[in-house]
């Protein structure tokens, strides 16, 4: 896997021969308590020194990814467009700047029914931001989360359920990684001997959560599974020709991940590198 390009807001990636494309939609300074220790409880003055605060608070980039293959534009999340943080929301501007236009995009689908996951289906205004939507695919565990948002009603009777194992389009497969949420899915996509493992919310705080995977998030809805399914994701996308792309990793949030013996090492993929 290969960087192309980058611009304001994305970058495009070649994974054999389907092209990816990161695209930030923008940030959110969450309260650094989020960050839990094995054992539940909120860090202190402990808190690691690998963890970079800004004015005293986690910032976590806000990322989603646009896969193209064979014609067919699938994206994977939404962001949370004008729904939460003003400092979010980017999505159709990078979009714009990657040279994608909206209509283009015929399928969603979801890793999780968040807030900065799933908001974006509706563009800043109130507009359809994909007005072409044909197909919006919802984890099977989390449609009564979904249909219970009034924000997102107008999209109840499009929306279809996906379960493990489920086929998303060329070349792109779903993957179960419950804890973070009920439905919490992952995606893997394949082409010509490589694999990009689209993976959600399984890393909050890249700083320490690689290297410490036992670290779990205040907002898991099951933490002890989340803290299972991490090592779980951790040692999938730690394969020979395997890259991961996260929600949550710093933007463009595309990168490789190496075992070191339980401890984990994260490299961002540069452009040119393979």
């Amino acid at each position: 896997m290969r960087q192309l390009a980058s611009g304001a807001g994305f970058a495009r990636y070649a994974l054999g021969d389907v092209t990816v494309i990161a695209l930030h939609d923008g940030y959110v300074d969450l309260p650094a308590g989020r960050l839990r220790k094995p054992d539940g409880q909120p860090f202190g003055p402990d808190l690691p020194e690998e963890v970079c605060l800004v004015n005293g608070r986690l910032r976590l980039s806000v990322n989603a990814f646009l896969i193209v293959n064979q014609g067919r534009h699938i994206l994977i999340d939404t962001g949370a467009s004008d729904a939460w943080e003003p400092t979010m929301g980017g999505l159709l501007a990078s979009l714009d700047a990657a040279g994608v236009v909206r209509e283009a995009i015929a399928t969603v689908a979801l890793t999780h029914t968040h807030e900065d996951h799933v908001h974006g289906l509706v563009a800043p205004g109130g507009a359809d931001a994909f007005p072409r939507l044909e197909r919006l695919l919802v984890p099977d565990a989390e449609l009564a989360r979904f249909d219970a948002c009034e924000r997102l009603a107008r999209f109840r009777a499009r929306r279809e359920p996906f379960a493990d194992g489920a086929d998303i389009g060329p070349g792109v497969r779903a993957v179960a990684a419950r804890g973070h949420e009920v439905g919490h899915s992952a995606f893997e996509v394949e082409s010509a001997g490589e694999t990009l493992l689209v993976w959600g919310d399984i890393v909050h705080v890249p700083a320490v959560q690689f290297a410490r995977p036992d670290l779990s998030w205040e907002l898991d809805a099951d933490q002890a599974e989340a803290r299972a399914i991490r090592l779980v994701m951790l040692r999938r996308a730690s394969r020979p020709g395997c890259h991961v792309a996260g929600a949550h990793l710093e933007f463009p949030g595309i990168g490789v991940v190496r075992d070191a013996g339980g401890r984990f090492v994260y490299t961002p993929l540069g452009e040119g590198a393979a």
